[in-house]
């Protein structure tokens, strides 16, 4: 368990659980409100009732009232595992403003890990840059989730500077450590192999393995739109550094815009075809669009599985 020495800590966290749980019931008061029923909601202690199971533990006060079949949950029901993967390599810092890359991932991370609670859904955190830094067991109580906001709240707190990424290499590991059908959930910007076609290969490959051991996979594919995808800087001169080595660059944006998007978009048409050809599910994730399209994503791909 992460030691709390000071009260500036605890109430750090207490802002993260109360983020988090500002981002699920927000999200399903609107899906209660809205047309979308594709999948369950229903996080109190019931399940939908499956035919031919055991009637004992039906709760007819709530079939009296809704007309559909629950049965009652108990604390030791899970449904199913979850390992969460955050690339916190220094890419992730962009933009110097809030929020940037990482504490975006940071937020709807938390945020799902509140919802796996709910869930009864067992999760566990990995933080990895060059190699996997750290990686928790996979547990469903309460302990267990403020253990693990209280690691993203150091990550939160202590950004990596000039550290690269090896996403293909964490994914290769972790596909040898975790020996139980899991669900993964990646988030990375995926920066790394865009423009190198043998890097690119060598994350297939990685997600090849994953797949091959039975893993349900998500990657989250954190991006500030505006300037790293459209590059909609200013027609002037700017000065560029690259954040995980250091290197800099003088360009007009004008000058580099449409072939910087050219690779990009073809970088990233590739990445959608591998991932659909290996049934990965692999969904854009603006820094700026809020959580919402995280939290259904997920659930949708959970309501596939299980």
């Amino acid at each position: 368990m992460a030691n709390l020495n000071t009260n500036q800590e605890i109430r750090q966290l207490a802002n993260l659980e109360l983020l988090a749980k500002q981002v699920v019931e927000g999200f399903v008061t609107g899906l209660h409100q809205s047309p979308f029923h594709g999948f369950s909601v229903e996080f109190a202690e019931h399940r939908l009732y499956n035919n031919g199971e055991s009637v004992k533990n039906i709760d007819w006060k709530l079939f009296a009232k809704t007309d559909k079949l629950f049965v009652k949950r108990f604390e030791e029901e899970t449904n199913l595992r979850c390992y969460l993967l955050l690339d916190t390599s220094s890419s992730m810092n962009y933009p110097q403003k809030e929020p940037s890359k990482l504490q975006f991932s940071i937020y709807a991370i938390a945020s799902l890990m509140y919802l796996f609670k709910k869930q009864r859904d067992a999760f566990g955190l990995g933080l990895f840059s060059e190699r996997i830094d750290w990686l928790s067991s996979v547990k469903s109580t309460s302990t267990h989730l403020f253990y693990l906001f209280a690691e993203l709240q150091k990550a939160y707190d202590q950004p990596k500077i000039n550290v690269q990424t090896n996403l293909t290499d964490v994914i290769h590991h972790l596909a040898e450590e975790v020996h139980q059908r899991s669900m993964v959930i990646i988030f990375s910007d995926m920066f790394e192999n865009s423009m190198n076609e043998e890097k690119s290969q060598a994350l297939f490959s990685a997600l090849q393995h994953l797949k091959y051991n039975k893993h349900e996979v998500i990657i989250f594919n954190v991006n500030d739109k505006v300037n790293e995808v459209d590059f909609s800087f200013d027609n002037r001169p700017h000065h560029f550094v690259d954040v995980e080595t250091g290197e800099e660059v003088r360009v007009h944006p004008g000058r580099v815009r449409e072939s910087y998007q050219a690779a990009l978009s073809s970088y990233r048409h590739q990445l959608q075809l591998k991932c659909a050809q290996y049934k990965v599910d692999i969904i854009d994730a603006n820094i700026h669009d809020g959580y919402n399209a995280i939290l259904k994503a997920y659930l949708i791909k959970r309501n596939k599985v299980i």
